[in-house]
Formats: C-alpha cells, structure tokens, sequence
C-alpha cells in the first residue's frame, strides 16, 4: 500500500521541526549501525493508530535566495502539491500574524484537508488565548506543545481521519515491479524508454495508482514486469528547479509500490552524496535493490576502470554490499539485456524461504567457530532460529537475553547465512527475541 503524506507548513519560528522530531521519534536516525547510510532530516516516516505515513518538515526545504514570504509561500505551495493532508502549525505565544494569514490564504485554495495547530500552548492557562485562531478559517485549532508532546495525540487522531481510503491493488504475483530512483540526470527516464524499447518487449499502458504516474508493463524472456514510473519525480518550474531535495518523496512513493529497486548511478559523474541518501531509503524500506551504473558508453576506460568504480561504490555504499552491480548504457543500450535477469534473481532471492532444519544447522555451526562474546560476565546463548517473512526476508532469533545480541555479531550471523543461502541483493532482516 502506499503510505498517506503529511506535511508540516507554517512560517519560521513556529516549532515545526520539533514537532516532526517528536512525530517521528527516534526512526529518523535509522541505521546508526549501518556505515555510510546519510539522509535528510527533512523526510521521516510516522504511525499513528496504525497508520503509518510519510512526513514532510517543509522548513528544511531550501528554496535558495528567495525572499522571506515568497519562501514561505513556496514551500506551502510544495506542501499543497505534494500532501494528502496538511499540518499548518501557527505559534498561541505570538497570536495571528501576517505571514500566518499569507500561509492560511494559501492552504485555503487548496481543497486539500488542513489541520491547524496551535504550537507553543505550555499550559493549560495559555489554552484560552487559542480562539483568535478561528479567524484563519480552518476551523478548531488543536492546541500542543512540541517540546512537551502535550496534544499531539488528539492533532493526529484528526490528522488520520483525512487520510485517502486504502484501494486494493489487483496484485499478480508473478509479475515483478521495480522502480529506478537517483537524483536528477542519471538517466532514469531513458532507461526506462531504452528497456520498453526492446523488440522483444510487450508494452501497455496501466494506469498506477499514486498522482500522475503511468506504470508500464514489460515482458523478457516470458517474465512479467511493471515498470513503477519515477519520472515525475522532479517537476518542471522554479519552485522545483530550486529544490531537487522535494524529489525524494516521488522517489519514496515509488519505492513503497516496489518489489525491486534499480539505484541508478551516473558512471560520468561518479557517486554523490544525494545517491547515498535516495539508496538509504531503499535499504530502509526493505526492498530488493540493485545498483546500476548508467551511461558507461562515455567513461573513458581501460581495462581496470570497472573495477575501480565497483571499489568505489562498494567503499560509499556499506550498507549495500549485498546489492548486485550492473554498468550499463541507455543511449547505446549497452549490457542493457543483463538487467531482467539480474532482477528476476533478486526477486526471487527477496521472497526465498528456508527450511528452520537447515537454517539451524548454520546458525550453530557458526556459533560453533566463533562463539557469542560475553557481556558483564554473562553470554549470548541462541537457542533457535526460523524465517518468519519474506520481501525482505525476515528471521527471528530466540535468544536468553536480546540485549546481549551485539549488532557486530548479528552481522557475523547474517554473513553466514548469505554465504549458506545467498540471498543476493536483499536486506536481511534479524529480531532478537527472547524465549518465553
């Protein structure tokens, strides 16, 4: 399913990055265990009464040189065009200023759902200074507390009533659908264009279920795929000429449609922070991913060029040392028939299930050559071991005590099960569970 949007509007200085820090809690620093994964600040995923739902802290948007109200209004017209719902946050210490009713005049317009909450309400007697609020238009103002989470609760009850119905997707399973994502110019689109251009290729239109996105059907040697389309995922016009970082939640609505993930890489550019950040989401979402280098028909080359740029993304992208490597060309379509096979491998290695037998025979023999270290005197003891999930596929690991389940040696056990199982290009997911 893909996830509701939320953003986060209102003018400077009105708290909403602390709010949004306090929405999506400690998630938003997700892989502290896991080099080299970066991400911006400005996007986080949060649940409530289990929804869970993309967030947007439009104050960290920057949109360059503008001035002060052309940048708000900016960023709430991003908002607008970007949200299922909007949170347009106003501050109860400073009452209604001008820039709150330019913002509110903006997110009037929209016809999109707005709830307005009233920041800064520390304590019960500042709830009266709440009402000259109403005057916006958006009806009753919830008044909260950033700093100390005071009404949050009620703000998201109202938040997740607006949310859109879910709408079952008619899922074959037998067909595979991946996504590319990468910042701007990598060329996604003309990888896209270049695979469905293939004479052996079967192309319709199906019509996809997030804004202005046309999924594509494909077939390669009898197997299905959907092309998830990313394309829009930078929109022609200032406001998203000046702001590339506003990109990424395409990027993220495609990802959660997406079996698999192609990360495409611009071979004459080389690698950018921007492309660790977008792959982290991926690695994030538990999807398959594959890392594809793009335009390798204008790297100048000789024999060891390839093997210096997969030192290269290996020593970048840590946490994806599970992920395949494809160099390919869509203007030449160089290598351009090694990619369905490669997808289908990871796809199948995504939803691959192991019997629990086998599975313990390796978990024990590893133990056996590197026992679990001590902690305080006490030590790991891993009693049992059985795969409760694919897509990614998931384990759990009933243990005497889960905070003895270092993550290094965690990291040793899923190493021994990728080299037992494979499970190339798939994030491994372990739970430490105590046996009850």
């Amino acid at each position: 399913m893909t996830k509701a949007t939320v953003a986060i509007v209102g003018r400077p200085n009105v708290g909403k990055s602390t709010i949004f820090n306090r929405i999506v809690g400690e998630r938003i620093s997700i892989v502290e265990d896991s080099p080299g994964v970066t991400r911006d600040r400005i996007y986080g995923v949060g649940d409530w009464l289990t929804h869970e739902f993309h967030l947007i802290d439009t104050g960290g948007i920057d949109i360059g040189d503008a001035p002060f109200l052309v940048e708000i209004r900016e960023q709430a017209e991003l908002a607008i065009e970007e949200a299922d719902v909007i949170i347009f946050i106003v501050s109860g210490r400073e009452g209604v200023t001008s820039a709150d009713e330019e913002v509110g005049k903006i997110l009037f317009r929209s016809k999109k759902p707005v709830i307005l909450a009233v920041n800064k309400v520390d304590n019960p007697e500042m709830r009266s200074d709440i009402y000259e609020f109403y005057s916006l238009g958006f009806g009753e103002p919830f008044p909260i507390s950033g700093s100390h989470g005071l009404g949050l609760g009620d703000m998201l009850d109202e938040v997740v009533k607006h949310f859109p119905k879910d709408q079952e997707e008619n899922e074959d399973e037998d067909i595979i659908k991946f996504s590319l994502i990468g910042r701007p110019n990598v060329g996604k689109s003309s990888l896209v264009n270049a695979l469905l251009g293939e004479e052996r290729v079967i192309v319709s239109d199906i019509a996809g279920t997030t804004r202005d996105a046309t999924d594509s059907s494909y077939e390669f040697d009898g197997q299905k795929y959907t092309i998830i389309d990313t394309a829009g995922m930078r929109k022609k016009g200032k406001v998203y000429e000046k702001t590339e970082k506003y990109s990424v939640l395409r990027a993220l609505k495609a990802i959660d449609r997406s079996d698999i993930v192609l990360v495409v890489l611009n071979g004459e550019e080389g690698i950018l922070e921007q492309d660790k950040k977008i792959a982290g989401y991926a690695h994030e979402a538990g999807r398959g991913i594959i890392i594809v280098v793009n335009k390798w028909d204008v790297v100048e080359k000789d024999d060891k060029t390839m093997k210096k740029f997969e030192e290269q993304i290996r020593a970048h992208f840590q946490f994806l040392d599970y992920a395949p490597i494809v160099f390919v060309s869509a203007k030449t379509k160089q290598r351009l028939t090694s990619l369905p096979p490669v997808i289908q491998m990871v796809s199948e290695h995504h939803s691959m299930r192991v019997q629990s037998s086998v599975l313990n025979e390796i978990i024990m023999d590893a133990i056996a050559r590197n026992p679990a270290p001590t902690d305080k005197g006490r030590r790991l003891k891993i009693l049992y071991a059985t795969q409760v999930g694919v897509k990614p596929p998931t384990f759990v690991i009933f243990v005497n005590d889960p905070e003895l389940m270092h993550f290094s040696y965690e990291r040793f056990l899923e190493n021994r099960i990728r080299e037992a199982f494979g499970f190339e290009g798939t994030p491994i997911k372990m739970i430490a569970r105590a046996r009850t």
